[in-house]
């Protein structure tokens, strides 16, 4: 019988190795379509994503967050699930259908009716899969998701390339979506032994409703915080200045993509296992704290420092005006993985309107602020938007500290460190490699110092995480002799 602890290491493996490879495959067809595709593409595309999400997330109704806080969820839980996302899905699908001239009008954008049409398929496909993704995540089966993230990824990059290279534009990008969630879903089907039944009982979904409707209204909350500039620039501004933005944010988010994938597939599992033992769940949220920080901090600011090399060297002149905006984002980008750590935890403890209620009122405020700045232009947002993030992971500080006893001091004891040590390695990089002209030598010397200077720091002040993370790989190898 595997010990928590081992599958927690190996949920971390699988989901840091499924995540790594989902971005690194993601970073190629991101350089791919750069290349062939226009900021305006990117643009249509960026201002109907919002439309997709939040119906993604009504279709979800929350059941996935449910389902792993049940302690033994049965059949008759996941068919009844099962069958209401089915509903759900198809519903939605309908309501939009009919509503894409009004979000066409809204943007001032014909062409986008057809758009919408298309693209919406993809969360249809995606309801027959959610019962099946809970049932792999309530049992940790890391390796399963991963792969299917994998295939899902593969397929989907094939199609957006080749479309992208016959010159059909924003279709590739609805495509690839598309092709993403229905072979992913496809994957999950493969994977999970759970069928269902024409067994159909909505019982158990009433049940769980006055829990996972707090989580729906937070995700839709949720979704609205991470794409209201696209929602106003869209409006306000050019299908050109938003994909500008679209682009920086795409890039950034495939860093802390890749740290937050790699502990959300073990993160809420953990908590729940661990919710009747509050000294041990305190040990482990502090350990994933450091986890993360040690990771997060140097990812994002390395992004950050390298940002316009990357730029000109993979997607060419026409998007470097996403540079500067990336080196904002990622300032922000770095909390983001840790605030959803600390949301989840506060999941974990069944206090689903807490989240809700922490997620609105951070929604209103930025919400607001952003309206409030449009006149000043993206660049201000993009700062508004930075600062109210950084805030807000203080605000989930608190919160999550009230049921845990995790004091201020503890977490700025878990994570100022590798902050302050990814700040100093990354400015001591910038200036050294300042008067290097070549864009592939400033580019590559960058990425080298400084992954080297960092690991000299933190191994210079006794880092206990890289110690364990050296050691834990260390062992894989060994045992695969």
């Amino acid at each position: 019988m595997e010990s928590l602890k081992d599958k927690t290491a190996k949920g971390l493996l699988w989901g840091g190795f499924g995540n790594g490879m989902q971005q690194f495959l993601g970073l190629a067809a991101g350089i791919i379509l750069g290349r062939l595709l226009s900021p305006d593409d990117y643009g249509l595309m960026a201002m109907i994503l919002i439309f997709s999400l939040i119906a993604n997330e009504l279709q979800n109704s929350g059941f996935k967050v449910a389902l792993t806080n049940l302690e033994a969820p049965t059949d008759r839980d996941y068919n009844s699930v099962f069958w209401f996302n089915i509903l759900m899905g198809g519903t939605i699908y309908a309501i939009l259908f009919f509503c894409a001239p009004l979000i066409a009008d809204y943007y001032r954008r014909p062409e986008l009716i057809l758009l919408c049409r298309y693209a919406f398929l993809g969360f249809v496909f995606s309801s027959f899969g959610v019962v099946q993704s809970a049932y792999l995540f309530k049992r940790m089966k890391a390796r399963q998701q991963a792969q299917a993230n994998i295939m899902g990824t593969v397929v989907s990059v094939f199609v957006g390339v080749t479309m992208a290279w016959m010159g059909l534009g924003y279709w590739a990008i609805a495509s690839q979506n598309i092709a993403y969630i229905a072979v992913n879903t496809l994957m999950l089907w493969h994977f999970s032994s759970w069928r269902p039944s024409f067994d159909i009982d909505f019982g158990p979904v009433r049940k769980m409703f006055r829990f996972s409707c707090k989580i729906l209204f937070s995700g839709i909350f949720t979704i609205l915080n991470a794409n209201i500039l696209n929602i106003l620039l869209g409006r306000y501004f050019s299908a050109h200045l938003t994909g500008i933005y679209n682009q920086a944010y795409q890039w950034h988010s495939k860093c802390f993509y890749l740290i937050q994938g790699s502990v959300q597939v073990v993160a809420q599992p953990v908590f729940v296992d661990l919710g009747a033992e509050r000294e041990r769940q305190l040990k482990a949220l502090r350990k994933f704290m450091r986890f993360i920080s040690f990771l997060a901090f140097p990812m994002m600011f390395g992004l950050g420092l390298v940002s316009e090399e990357f730029i000109l060297l993979t997607i060419k002149e026409k998007w470097l005006a996403s540079a500067i905006i990336i080196k904002y984002l990622c300032i922000s980008g770095a909390f983001v993985p840790l605030s959803y750590l600390l949301s989840n935890l506060i999941m974990s403890k069944g206090k689903s309107g807490v989240y809700m209620w922490s997620t609105v009122a951070f929604g209103i405020v930025q919400v607001l602020l952003m309206i409030g700045l449009h006149s000043y232009g993206l660049h201000t947002m993009v700062k508004a938007y930075v600062g109210i993030t950084i805030l807000w992971f203080f605000v989930w500080h608190r919160l999550a500290a009230r049921y845990t006893g995790y004091k201020l001091l503890m977490m700025l004891v878990d994570v100022l460190p590798f902050a302050l040590s990814a700040f100093v390695v990354m400015t001591f990089t910038y200036f050294v490699t300042s008067g290097i002209t070549a864009l592939w030598l400033l580019l590559l010397s960058r990425v080298v110092l400084a992954a080297v200077l960092y690991y000299a720091v933190r191994r210079m002040l006794h880092c206990e995480i890289l110690g364990e993370c050296m050691g834990f790989v260390l062992s894989r190898i060994k045992g695969k002799r």
